[in-house]
């Protein structure tokens, strides 16, 4: 399946149908984590887990005992890499049918980390469980989703600039790069906040998060980072996939920004020969 496919198509998934992860899919799951990279070139450790064998839960999944996992060192860009790399993880499950979600809180965090075997100076950010859909959600599951509005996003002119962020990008305006932004603006965050915004300045965009109360803990750690790399992560993809050379960069542009508003990363955006 194509990039923009998956991204239109996927969910996540807490009611899963029972069955057991196919033998094929958990070796392709593995190997693919196991290659894996994120533009940081920070090094992330993934395990699938059985949560039979390491007594693992979350009272928000039913019908799997499947999950994966990933540590890594607490690292200046920790949380941007982390979730650029788990999203690729992500749509690579989904194009096998395998179902997903990102997990924070609602898990028992003491057990995931004793499974990971944490060492000192490492992090667990998220763990996802991994099954088959099924044919129905759970009330639980229904309720969840309605709470965050799991199905709705932003509008496009208020997730993206032309210039500078006195000046809304329309999806007219953006022209080819329309598409590519479009799966920026379908990404997967916590509690569906979408805290990125993207600034458009010639032949590079731009990424900022707008800070949410509440998602930056008292020792520097910004869960909203996560949703960040996810961003980063759909953005390069789709550009690739609509034949756009990109190249990575953290270089500020420094742009008049509000307080709660912070540079994140950039990319140079190509046309293809």
């Amino acid at each position: 399946m194509k990039t923009m496919e998956l991204i239109r198509g996927r969910r996540s998934v807490r009611t899963f149908d029972g069955e057991v992860i196919r033998e094929e899919h958990e070796w392709k799951l593995r190997e693919f984590a196991g290659k894996v990279e994120n533009p940081y070139d920070i090094p992330i450790t993934w395990k699938l887990l059985d949560a039979d064998v390491h007594g693992l839960s979350s009272p928000v999944i039913v019908g799997t005992d499947k999950f994966i996992a990933g540590k890594m060192h607490r690292v200046p860009h920790a949380e941007e890499a982390f979730g650029y790399t788990f999203e690729k993880i992500v749509l690579f499950a989904e194009s096998l049918g395998v179902g997903t979600t990102w997990i924070a809180g609602t898990m028992d965090r003491a057990a995931f980390e004793r499974a990971m075997k944490l060492e000192e100076g490492e992090v667990l950010p998220c763990v996802s469980p991994l099954g088959y859909p099924a044919k129905k959600m759970s009330l639980r599951e229904s309720m969840m989703r309605k709470g965050v509005k799991a199905d709705s996003r932003l509008p496009f002119e208020t997730l993206f600039f032309d210039g500078s962020f006195d000046k809304p990008l329309t999806e007219s305006s953006a022209g080819a790069l329309a598409d590519v932004l479009e799966a920026v603006r379908l990404a997967p965050s916590a509690v569906n906040k979408q805290p990125w915004r993207v600034v458009i300045c010639g032949d590079k965009a731009h990424f900022y998060e707008k800070r949410s109360k509440g998602f930056a803990a008292k020792n520097g750690w910004d869960m909203q980072k996560i949703d960040m790399g996810i961003a980063l992560c759909h953005f390069e993809l789709a550009a690739q996939e609509c034949g756009y050379g990109v190249s990575f960069e953290l270089s500020d542009p420094a742009l008049p920004i509000t307080e709660d508003v912070q540079y994140i990363a950039s990319y140079c955006v190509r046309e293809a020969k």
